[in-house]
């Protein structure tokens, strides 16, 4: 999960992207470069990082009523989230169904809600069985995946797979977590593809790649605004590839480049670093939703007042709620 940076460092990364797109290919997406012909994968057939995907384009016609789907690559039917969905996203430990704190139909203080149940539940790739996912279809429910695919995670059970040369700075807060060199895409692609392949085979309908901001970290590794773009895109276009959806987790910065390429975003404390704007202009603009979460931290002075950001979230459209910063369930959302 990403953590929140500093707010100088955040003010420096938004004066320098802004550099980047000013200084932009005429012919790139929203002013971006470096995201073509980079990290072209080896022999294994991991699908290339080129160009945006007839997907993206298309699920802007995403209806804002209800979940609809689009044509992917291949021929593959893509679900693409509603502009206003209820959703729950629990990913500290392995979902239980008859648990209602898990199934975000309470709040983390076990009291009742008066919002809908959600209709998308975001979980681990590694916690949640077949079963699960099924169990949740079969209630009407759509499933979010999510992986980490910016971060090393000591504890996973595909650990053996990453080699000593992509292993970086360790993340902050995160026991066990290290960031990864984005750059080497033709080591990383497999592993992300099985990791892909994995919430694929257990019947998930969409991916949340975590960790997606490497460059703007300190990860050990000197990574550039290109660099992780071209990664990005390879991360959008590998999940379309495979017949899933893809958001775009944070990397709020990156926003203006990388909208086309995926079909729906989750941010943390936009509300709280006031940069959401951003995403209105971008994602909402263009049809796509907004999944939005503030923490409720007192330790670390995250906001926990609703009515500070939730009038405002309601009004642009965003799917916004407050949670306990864990992510281990409950939910206050916004409506």
């Amino acid at each position: 999960m990403n953590r929140s940076w500093p707010a100088v460092l955040k003010s420096l990364v938004a004066v320098f992207s802004a550099v980047h797109v000013a200084c932009g290919d005429a012919g790139s997406d929203q002013g971006g470069t470096g995201g073509t012909g980079r990290g072209a994968p080896d022999s294994s057939g991991t699908p290339a990082s080129a160009a945006v995907s007839s997907t993206s384009a298309s699920s802007t016609s995403a209806s804002s009523t209800s979940a609809s789907s689009t044509s992917g690559g291949g021929g593959s039917e893509l679900w693409i989230p509603a502009l206003e969905t209820s959703w729950h996203w629990m990913i500290d430990h392995p979902l239980d169904l008859d648990d209602p704190k898990d199934m975000g139909l309470v709040d983390p203080t076990g009291a009742p809600i008066a919002s809908s149940p959600p209709t998308v539940y975001d979980i681990d790739w590694e916690y949640t069985p077949a079963e699960t996912v099924a169990a949740l279809h079969a209630r009407g429910a759509k499933v979010i995946c999510y992986v980490d695919v910016g971060a090393f995670e000591d504890y996973r059970p595909d650990a053996g797979d990453f080699p000593e040369s992509v292993k970086g700075n360790p993340d902050y807060h995160w026991e066990g977590s290290f960031w990864l060199d984005i750059r080497q895409i033709d080591v990383l692609g497999p592993i992300m593809q099985a990791r892909f392949q994995a919430c694929k085979d257990k019947g998930f309908d969409a991916i949340e790649p975590d960790e997606v901001d490497g460059y703007a970290n300190d990860s050990g590794f000197p990574l550039t605004y290109e660099d992780q773009i071209a990664y990005n895109r390879f991360i959008a276009d590998l999940a379309h590839e495979m017949g899933m959806s893809v958001g775009l987790k944070g990397d709020i910065e990156q926003a203006e480049d990388l909208w086309p390429h995926f079909d729906w975003t989750l941010n943390e404390q936009c509300f709280e670093y006031e940069e959401c704007e951003i995403l209105v202009d971008t994602f909402l603009a263009n049809g796509k939703a907004v999944f939005e979460v503030e923490y409720d931290d007192p330790f670390s002075g995250h906001m926990t007042d609703r009515s500070l950001f939730c009038d405002q979230a309601n009004a642009w459209g965003f799917n916004s709620m407050e949670m306990p910063l864990d992510l281990d369930g409950g939910r206050w959302p916004c409506r």
